[in-house]
């Protein structure tokens, strides 16, 4: 990996790790906080989870949209119909998703659902080969291997945890079917990273800003033809905004919320194109370990010896990540792959085929072609 993507990738884990810790923050802030009436002081919590992702769907898909306005027009071009119906997809499988992991924690714990998330890994893996058909290089079997083994053991090995009063009492099937819908939402989760990857592959016009603005949008119309048609019978978006009348105050954590998730997501989808969903995806399972050994060192918490053998897992993952992309990006390979004797047809073909996403004026591509060919006529003339 070059420098310049290295410090790309920094930025990115840095925006995604002060975006979503920030985030997580305000999530917390609007679903348990007790909002006061300002004239009858009545206290009440905000309840209308499915009103609150479409606010931060729309805010996402502006701040995205905002950012192709002002910077490329060209990205505001309307998709094909195969693109589009793969923003739909994804926008279907994740609105989907989250009802589910919602709906296991009636009958799991908490811990038992961050536990699982913790393998999100797996799952992301498994539907890039089972639906597209990707493999993988053995060391990123390996790095899946050590980071879910580490943050997995890492939880169960937590000396403080402890069973819920809540789910103490349910019955081994409530537990299974609990686990059951854990994993339909992991599934659907993998369903949305490895189709991301596809799209990036398959569509070379597309960028990170581009499917954040269409996800965005098909997922608010989504949860919003699911508010009309609902709405008589849950109440869901009627109760919504009777409460933001009533507390006016929930405005603005609402909308705070929203534009942080947006900024967070600015970082995701980035991230995504230029790195791919495991990387992402390693990115935020291991968001949550670097959140723990920061909150040892500030409040002198400790930790089990088993749960240093797992931190220890968990960066021994991140290292051979680090170890086996350094190694296949070094310059040794550069300096192989520009000395090939078949490669101008090679970078012809590359340069074509990159000339619009990377915004390449046409001379500078005839410049480097010729280049390119007079550095092999040298070559081949000092061999003679």
């Amino acid at each position: 990996m070059t420098k310049r993507s290295s410090l790309e990738l920094a930025v990115c884990v840095a925006g995604i790790y002060v975006c979503f810790l920030s985030w997580g923050v305000l999530q917390e802030r609007v679903t348990t906080r007790r909002y006061e009436h300002p004239e009858t002081g009545e206290q009440q919590r905000f309840k209308h989870f499915v009103f609150l992702n479409v606010v931060q769907s729309a805010i996402a898909s502006a701040v995205a949209l905002l950012y192709l306005a002002t910077t490329s027009l060209k990205g505001l071009a309307w998709p094909s119909t195969a693109l589009r119906n793969k923003f739909f997809q994804l926008s279907l499988v994740s609105v989907c998703a989250a009802p589910f992991g919602y709906a296991s924690l009636g009958y799991i714990d908490y811990p038992t659902m961050i536990l699982g998330k913790t393998g999100k890994l797996v799952p992301v893996m498994l539907m890039n080969i089972l639906l597209y058909r990707k493999s993988f290089p053995w060391q990123k079997y390996l790095v899946v291997a050590l980071i879910t083994a580490g943050m997995t053991l890492f939880m169960l090995m937590n000396p403080k945890g402890h069973k819920s009063d809540k789910n103490a009492n349910i019955p081994l099937a409530g537990k299974l079917w609990g686990i059951t819908l854990l994993s339909i939402n992991l599934l659907l989760d993998g369903v949305t990273n490895s189709t991301q990857d596809e799209i990036f592959r398959t569509f070379r016009n597309v960028n990170g800003f581009l499917m954040m603005f269409y996800m965005n949008l098909f997922s608010s119309g989504i949860m919003l033809l699911f508010l009309g048609f609902s709405d008589p019978f849950i109440g869901e978006f009627s109760g919504a905004i009777a409460f933001t009348r009533m507390h006016p105050q929930v405005l603005f954590d609402i909308l705070l919320f929203g534009l942080c998730g947006a900024l967070g997501q600015c970082f995701i989808f980035h991230t995504i194109e230029r790195f791919g969903a495991m990387i992402l995806v390693t990115i935020t399972v291991t968001r949550k370990m670097g959140s723990i050994l920061m909150s040892v060192f500030l409040y002198n918490h400790s930790l089990a010896l088993g749960q240093w053998a797992a931190v220890l897992l968990v960066f021994s993952g991140i290292f051979v990540e680090s170890f086996a992309k350094g190694k296949s990006h070094g310059p040794s390979s550069d300096a192989k792959k520009d000395g090939n004797a078949g490669s101008v047809d090679e970078k012809v073909a590359l340069l074509k085929e990159d000339e619009d996403r990377m915004g390449m004026n046409k001379d500078d591509g005839v410049d480097v072609l010729n280049d390119t060919r007079s550095n092999g006529a040298r070559k081949r003339k000092g061999k003679k």
